[in-house]
């Protein structure tokens, strides 16, 4: 029997940033992953403005932003003009145009670097949980004994499944055919006589056609094929328009569900596992990212029994309530394109041309408006923006300081010490132009902000340490 303390089912996005995350914290991480390669087709091209924000406090972002596109606005479903990132709370105010493949090829170095066991072909076909861990079942009659057991293994989590974990929601509507394929037709969305229309997105060498499935079939498991892609083509042109050279065909719908739990004993989930909603506003892999980097932290301290009691269940309580939001901004995406000149889409594009409409739509669409704590100084609980800082003479960047993945304590008033705060915290003395009103803050390995003062008194950091840290020092 393999053994490891925490085993990952799933090698995309979010199983693989949560491993890295664990071993960058010193856990021996193992991800088992069914593909026995990475799939030769590309799910999404967005990286938003949230994820890069969060990648950045890891040193992960600078390369990925080099290699790919900016656009200055968030994607959004049904809304009359773009939402623009300017001015968002944001240190990247565009989206990125980036393959979904590369990111994982670079989330995989990176864990492979960190030493993660990645075991490509190893499909978890069952587990048993106790007291003290999680033994899994491969379908090569292989067992593997781990203390966690993270499900990131999709919509059809094997995990989320096995656990009993309830998944409830609502069934699609409609559904939608997807064929990356060689065609002549242009970029753009294409209208038929009739009014139906299809979506036509350019990629390297072919090109990715999107279209409403008039009729689908009894089985929304059936595969597609260049047929009936073909055929639902051509019935919305009244044309034909030969399709070629198909790369990968599959359907959607717009179902929205999300797990009861994020969390059962010993067993998480994070990623599609846990939630899955219409693709309004390219936010899958996006909130993948967001529930990886949120739990490895959490899980970490809690494999190396420094974790304060509760740690673990913040993850639940954090992201369950994201999910919910997410699934409600998706459906309403899908809502307001559906009513075409109804009054709600009427309302929402003067929403959206406002400029303070414009923003709020924008933060709550890529999940920027995010914030853990609801009540305080406007930093507490969000991520802190990434502000430059002077540190022992040298030039660098708060985001830098996240980069080992530790809680930090930010003194901006350098005339104190809390050199006794320090067990389990790096404490950086600092000056910013920035940030002239604040005095301190503790931030989470996550970089969102755990405690603020804006004064030099150190009231309720007592408090966060206990909550966020555990047990420290405290100064006499």
């Amino acid at each position: 029997m393999l053994e490891t303390e925490v085993l990952v089912a799933g090698a995309g996005p979010a199983g693989l940033l949560v491993a890295a995350e664990l071993a960058l914290a010193g856990v021996r991480t193992t991800i088992v992953e069914r593909h026995a390669e990475r799939p030769p087709y590309c799910r999404g091209f967005n990286l938003n403005a949230r994820s890069l924000d969060l990648l950045a406090r890891r040193g992960l972002a600078e390369g990925l932003v080099a290699e790919g596109h900016q656009v200055p606005h968030a994607p959004a479903t049904g809304l009359p003009g773009p939402l623009l990132l300017a001015g968002t709370s944001t240190d990247h105010p565009f989206s990125l145009g980036i393959p979904q493949t590369r990111v994982e090829e670079v989330l995989e170095a990176r864990a492979l670097e960190l030493g993660v066991s990645i075991r490509r072909g190893h499909e978890l076909r069952s587990f048993t949980q106790d007291h003290s861990g999680v033994t899994a079942a491969i379908h090569n009659g292989q067992q593997i004994r781990a203390r966690y057991l993270v499900g990131c293994d999709g919509g059809r989590s094997t995990v989320r499944k096995q656990a009993g974990i309830g998944f409830p929601g609502v069934d699609a509507r409609w559904f939608a055919l997807l064929g990356d394929v060689e065609c002549e037709l242009p970029y753009g969305v294409s209208a038929g006589p009739d009014g139906r229309t299809l979506f036509v997105i350019p990629r390297p060498g072919y090109v990715r056609v999107v279209v409403r499935e008039d009729d689908p079939p009894a089985d929304k498991d059936e595969p597609v094929t260049l047929e009936r892609l073909q055929a639902q083509i051509d019935a919305v042109l009244g044309r034909h328009v030969e399709l070629r050279a198909p790369r990968w065909l599959t359907r959607y719908g717009d179902a929205a569900r999300l797990a009861e739990r994020y969390r059962d004993g010993r067993v998480l989930l994070a990623g599609d596992a846990a939630h899955i909603h219409p693709p309004a506003g390219a936010i899958g892999v996006n909130v993948a990212l967001d529930d990886a980097f949120n739990l490895g932290w959490k899980l970490a301290a809690t494999v190396r029994g420094t974790a304060p009691e509760g740690l673990l269940d913040t993850y639940h309580a954090e992201r369950h309530a994201a999910g919910e939001r997410i699934l409600a901004n998706t459906r309403a995406q899908v809502a307001i394109e559906e009513a075409g000149d109804e009054p709600l889409a009427d309302l929402m594009r003067r929403v959206a041309t406002h400029p303070d409409g414009n923003r709020a739509l924008a933060e709550i669409i890529t999940g920027l408006d995010a914030r853990y704590e609801p009540d305080g100084h406007p930093w507490l609980g969000r991520l802190a923006p990434d502000v430059p800082l002077t540190v022992a003479g040298r030039e660098t960047h708060l985001a830098a300081l996240l980069h080992a993945g530790r809680p930090v304590l930010l003194d901006l008033t350098p005339s104190r010490s809390f050199d006794a705060w320090s067990a389990g915290v790096e404490v950086v003395s600092a000056t910013s132009p920035s940030t002239s009103d604040i005095g301190a803050v503790l931030l989470r390995p996550d970089g969102h902000v755990a405690w603020v003062t804006t004064g030099t008194d150190d009231d309720g950091l007592a408090a966060a340490l206990h909550r966020w840290v555990g047990d420290v020092p405290v100064p006499v």
